[in-house]
């Protein structure tokens, strides 16, 4: 499933955890932003005057890669 423009912000975060750099790389204050929980990512593009296209890129780049999974203690 690719990220859409039309996805929820917070969604994108919490259901790919490797966007999360992406928001802060291209400056997006998403991350904690009560805001999150109903911008769009088309929203956040306008609000944060962001190319839409590469900023989508990006976060469908990031989502594809496999999640690492970090062991008890490590």
């Amino acid at each position: 499933m690719s990220i859409d423009r039309s996805y929820v912000v917070e969604d994108v975060m919490r259901r790919w955890p490797a966007t999360i750099r992406v928001f802060l790389d291209f400056r997006h204050a998403c991350v904690g932003c009560p805001i999150a929980t109903f911008h769009t990512i088309e929203d956040s593009c306008r609000e944060h005057r962001t190319a839409e296209a590469p900023f989508l890129a990006a976060l469908r780049e990031a989502a594809a890669k496999p999640q690492e999974v970090l062991s008890p203690g490590g």
